[in-house]
Order: structure tokens, then sequence, then C-alpha cells
């Protein structure tokens, strides 16, 4: 039997690569699936390739009507809700902390602290007694940081304290809850970070932050789907309040 048969799932970000690349993932281990994200069109293109097993609906995760909807319609379309990947998120830009732009900064803390509060508020409401599992996408730079991040670096701290808060509440309902952390991933959101961490070319960018990583790569997408699999299914059902490095190595 398939690790997430009759379950269904929503995810938020659901357009792109890491969101895609869960969704698939999920659905080949049986589960239904919500893509939540403002990306229409990246998630038309997805929702193409999965067929009946997902349905789309555009979601500002930083407006609570619009988390409670597409909550709503995993309930109303599928007949609930098991799992949630609370994966939207922007990087704001880089500056120091005495010149970081106070608008950017609140721009990045209400998509990745506030839309992904949102996820858990109205995903634990509609797991009622559960059970189910929640998975908060951080990253690396919210168990270590740099100079230049302050704002994801915040936001992406920040969730490890939403995840415990919920993982302490959850724990009486047989609710999971746990954040991971990717270190850098082959995919553009990534690329277009370390082209203005470096100044440098993309290519080059990418071999600098290779030399930083132990494994000597960034993830593929789908590396990190696994992991959210893992978290969202039986086989860590003894895993609740957990930060889980997919990162290479980088934090170490």
């Amino acid at each position: 039997m398939a690790r997430l048969d009759g379950r269904v799932a929503l995810i938020t970000g659901g357009g792109g690569s890491i969101g895609g690349a869960t969704a698939r993932a999920f659905v080949e281990e049986g589960a239904k699936v919500v893509l939540a994200d403002l990306d229409e069109e990246g998630m038309a293109a997805l929702a193409a390739d999965l067929g009946d097993a997902a349905v789309t609906v555009r979601c500002d995760v930083t407006d609570e009507d619009a988390v409670a909807n597409a909550v709503r319609t995993a309930v109303d379309r599928f007949g609930g809700l098991h799992v949630a990947f609370a994966n939207a998120g922007v990087f704001g830009t880089h500056h120091s902390v005495a010149e970081y732009p106070v608008d950017v900064f609140d721009d990045v803390m209400a998509v990745n602290v506030r839309g992904s509060f949102l996820v858990c508020k109205h995903a634990m409401a509609a797991m009622g007694d559960g059970p189910g599992a929640i998975v908060i996408n951080s990253s690396v730079v919210g168990l270590t940081a740099a100079p230049g991040i302050l704002a994801y670096a915040t936001a992406k701290h920040a969730l490890v304290g939403l995840m415990r808060t919920a993982a302490h509440e959850g724990a009486k309902k047989a609710i999971r809850v746990n954040t991971i952390h990717p270190g850098p991933v082959d995919n553009v959101f990534q690329h277009t970070i370390e082209v203005g961490a470096t100044g440098a070319s993309e290519d080059e960018a990418t071999r600098i932050f290779d030399g930083m990583i132990p494994l000597d790569r960034h993830a593929r997408p789908d590396e990190i789907a696994r992991a959210v699999v893992f978290l969202a299914s039986d086989d860590s059902s003894f895993i609740t309040g957990a930060t889980i490095a997919a990162d290479g190595g980088l934090s170490i």
C-alpha cells in the first residue's frame, strides 16, 4: 500500500519547484492534493499532469480568507484534510541590518511567517482530533544565518517557534508538526539568491555555493520532496517538533 493512500494534502507554494515536486511525490504515494499559489499558470500545468488527484486554488497566504478557502477546498472536494505543507515563501533582498528596507522586511515576514501560521491555524482546525501531519518549509538559514539576509533568516527562525508551539498543541490530537530545512536547491528561487549574494554569474555563483556544501552540490527538488513525504507519512509516526535538515551537510 502506498504511504499516503486515502489522505488529502494541502500544499501552499504549489506552483513552485519544491511544491510541485512534493505534489507529484504525494500523488505517487496515493494522496489527493490541493495546490494553493498565486502562480495560477504553474499550478495549472502541474494539475493537468496529476489529473483527478489534484485541484488548484488561487491563494495569497497572507490573506486569512484565502487560506481558509484553500483548506475548505480540500474538505469539500476530497472529504477532509490530513496533511498540510506550508511551503510558500519569499526571500526579500540583500542588505545589512542597518540598511534593510522596512517594507521588504514586513513583506518577507508576512508571507513566510504569517502565511505559515495561517496554514497551521486552519489546517489544525480542519484536522480536528487527527491524526494529521503538518510540515513547514523553513531553510538551512532557519538553523544558521549569514550576513545580508536579515528578513529571510529571521522569518525562517521564527518558523521553528511556530512549529514547536503547534507541535505541543497538536500532540494531544495526534497531529504532528515538523519543519524541514532545505539547503541550496537547484531552482530559479535559489539561483536568484546566489547571484544577488555573490554578484557573480549564475554558473559561478552555483560553484561558489557548491563549495560551501559538504556534499558538493545543490539538492534536486525531488530530494526535498521525498523528505516531506517521510514527514507526512506514518514512516515518521513518532517524530514531532523536529527540525529536519535536508541541506547536504551545510548546517554541520
